[in-house]
């Protein structure tokens, strides 16, 4: 056969079989590959399977049987000579490579989050939610343990019924960075939205929010409060926030700057619930989790103990939360922060299930290029 005909008979589906194999015989079905835009793999154990050993892309020789010049030749030597090795190896590396992605997952959406929020507070003009020791914290602290503990998660159920990857995929496809974009809005809409809630409502979804005694005021107020200074006859009653009473007598105005400790609080809140909660998402790409619940990592679960823990810490030591600028929150505050942050799991559960809908569009056969197909 040409070469043409060649390259068409080893892209047939359902595998091959070559028998009486010469030596140059394997290099060339090794090299035809290679060229079809293959990841090769090769396995043997004689001198006169070195020559195509070296010649693929990955080249497996036998611990036991296997001579000298085929372990040289090879880049990984089966200690054993057990081909099931072979599936264990490749289901680790695959696990190692979802974990590396489940990290990169969980900090860029966050991030994204957090960077939506800072925009969407500038572009409403609203007083700024966050001031910069909180976003340190929830970067260098909070997000660190679930982070760090995602690199333990264990393989997806179906990780060896997944066809290979591209050698040429990226890290990040088209439809994991619509994922990172989705929730990243979501993140930053939740944390300025409680922040706007706290001021302009007295329930929310049921949750009462007038215990403390703040003043409402309206949205158009909040977002041109820099004119506050104008408005005439304007009034804000005092509130209590922990152990403390924040009163604006002298000032009504400062209502808006120290006197959205509380709304400052219940964002910063948000945001670490929110981001704790994003993780249990990263459990898996595209796996939900009810197939894939939460223990079957506890070290994830540990980690998001230790970062709420360290935010319990901040909230209610007084000099801490003197120092990030924030204060304790009530059991109806605590409720609206769930509210808000809960619906990341659902929101992520649903492009979920339009991945795992979509992966046999995004995961389609490897089609010969146009330079192939001339050939």
């Amino acid at each position: 056969m040409d070469v043409k005909d060649q390259k068409n008979h080893l892209r047939q589906t359902g595998g091959l079989l070559f028998s009486r194999a010469e030596p140059k015989h394997k290099q060339e079905i090794v090299r035809l590959l290679k060229e079809d835009g293959e990841v090769v793999a090769m396995t043997g154990d004689g001198v006169n399977d070195a020559p195509a050993l070296k010649l693929a892309d990955i080249g497996v020789a036998m611990g036991i049987s296997g001579t000298e010049v085929a372990k040289e030749a090879s880049d990984l030597v089966l200690a054993d000579d057990n081909f099931s090795t072979i599936v264990a190896a490749v289901g680790e590396g695959r696990s190692i490579y979802n974990n590396m992605k489940a990290f990169i997952r969980y900090m860029i959406s966050s991030n994204i989050g957090e960077v939506a929020s800072i925009f969407l507070t500038a572009a409403l003009g609203i007083p700024e939610g966050m001031i910069p020791v909180q976003l340190l914290w929830v970067n260098l602290v909070t997000d660190g343990p679930p982070a760090t503990a995602l690199g333990f998660n264990p393989p997806d159920k179906d990780i060896m019924k997944k066809p290979p990857r591209r050698s040429d995929d990226s890290l990040i496809t088209a439809w994991i960075l619509f994922r990172y974009m989705v929730i990243g809005l979501y993140v930053g809409v939740a944390t300025v939205g409680v922040f706007i809630i706290w001021y302009t409502h007295n329930s929310f979804m049921g949750i009462d929010l007038s215990q403390d005694g703040h003043s409402l005021v309206s949205y158009s107020q909040l977002a041109h409060w820099g004119q506050c200074s104008s408005w005439e006859g304007f009034k804000v009653s005092p509130f209590t926030a922990g152990y403390q009473t924040f009163s604006f007598d002298s000032n009504p105005c400062d209502y808006f700057q120290q006197g959205k400790i509380k709304a400052s609080t219940l964002s910063l809140s948000v945001l670490v619930a929110i981001e704790m909660f994003n993780s249990l998402n990263a459990l898996s790409e595209d796996g939900s989790l009810v197939t894939m619940p939460p223990w079957v990592n506890p070290w994830l679960l540990l980690a998001m103990a230790v970062s709420f823990g360290l935010h319990f810490v901040i909230l209610y030591v007084p000099f801490l939360a003197q120092v990030f600028g924030i204060v304790p929150l009530s059991l109806n505050e605590w409720l609206l922060v769930l509210a808000v942050s809960l619906p990341v799991i659902l929101i992520d559960e649903v492009l979920k299930f339009v991945g795992r809908c979509t992966s046999g569009y995004r995961y389609s056969p490897r089609t010969p290029s146009a330079k192939q197909k001339e050939e």
